[in-house]
């Protein structure tokens, strides 16, 4: 959805600690030089009396840079980058200012308990306060930022959303014509313990990190509680699962990590095995042969995913109806 690109969601994915297996490095890089203090307060665009800052349109880049980590923007096409950024906050702020004419219920509550659930993601409030420099933004700037989107959701929620629907016939069309999406390959569910270390990290702080994660090893074979363990030592936020990863196939992990964990039988632990995360100590709990997914099985997700397709043109559809009677003036040059 358009207001998910730019909002707290969006920006949420910067809070992925460095321990997740599954993520890259977070930090994009976007070919363009460091905007000064002066320039970044300045106005990039006016939607009706509210302004969108220099500031506000970097972070919106950071953003949609985050789910493509690896990808690189050309400096030939930073300018139309900038522009898809503007033009999406330029939406964003049209839906907000719709949403604005709806009461959203419990709204500081919502708001106060998002913010919550935000900081119990992460391992310690350190982690926390770096995610939140990373993308220049302060703790009061994400509380005004989860409020907008909750705003916005409730506004897609209540006026655009109940007006989408999806028919039978359309899920089995798109079954029948999308083979290839419904065939599942082989899975595993994996718990890990995660001794985390920096990759700059020197050879001795590396030592101290790689002998704990041997330790718990030796205990984890004469007979300790791996969910405990996990639970107790993993810098991971999936400690808070017994470490538990869920079901994940091949190409979503860290290649030494994928590696060393479809190697193992279920009920099976690692070696230690360093990413650069920091030492895992991997336990397979199950095995799934690959298989093609049944149209009964797959219909809950065809249908949201088909819903989610059509909100999001009828998103678009809002969002360049509204721009038309709005005084939208876009000042970047």
């Amino acid at each position: 959805m358009l207001s998910k690109s730019i909002s707290t969601i969006g920006i949420l994915l910067f809070f992925i600690s460095a321990c997740s297996v599954a993520s890259s490095n977070m930090t994009p890089p976007l070919p363009t030089a460091k905007t000064s203090e002066t320039d970044l307060k300045k106005t990039a665009a006016r939607v009706n009396d509210r302004d969108i800052t220099v500031a506000e349109l970097k972070r919106a880049e950071t953003v949609l840079m985050a789910g493509r980590p690896d990808l690189q923007i050309p400096p030939y096409l930073q300018k139309e980058f900038e522009k898809q950024a503007l033009n999406q906050l330029i939406g964003a702020e049209l839906l907000f200012q719709a949403g604005q004419r709806l009461a959203v219920k419990d709204l500081d509550k919502r708001t106060d308990a998002k913010l919550a659930k935000i900081k119990g993601g992460f391992p310690d409030a350190k982690e926390y306060d770096k995610a939140l420099q990373r993308i220049g933004m302060n703790e009061k700037m994400l509380h005004d930022s989860t409020r907008r989107e909750l705003v916005i959701a409730n506004f897609i929620d209540t006026n655009i959303s109940p007006k989408i629907t999806v028919s039978d016939e359309e899920i089995k069309k798109f079954y029948e014509q999308n083979p290839d999406k419904f065939r599942q390959p082989e899975q595993i569910r994996a718990s890990h313990i995660l001794i985390g270390v920096d990759g700059k990290a020197g050879v001795e702080e590396k030592k101290i990190a790689r002998d704990k994660a041997e330790k718990l090893r030796k205990e984890l074979l004469a007979g300790a509680d791996f969910v405990k363990l996990a639970k107790e030592n993993s810098t991971c936020p999936s400690s808070r699962q017994g470490g538990d990863l869920g079901y994940f196939s091949k190409g979503k992990m860290d290649p030494k990590f994928e590696q060393a964990a479809f190697a193992l039988e279920p009920g099976g632990l690692s070696n230690v095995v360093e990413t650069r995360f920091g030492y895992h100590i991997i336990k397979l709990l199950n095995r799934k042969k690959a298989e093609t997914v049944s149209l009964a099985e797959a219909r809950e997700k065809i249908e949201d995913y088909l819903r989610t397709q059509k909100t999001n043109v009828a998103i678009g559809d809002f969002v360049g109806e509204a721009r038309k009677s709005a005084k939208v003036d876009v000042l970047l040059p």
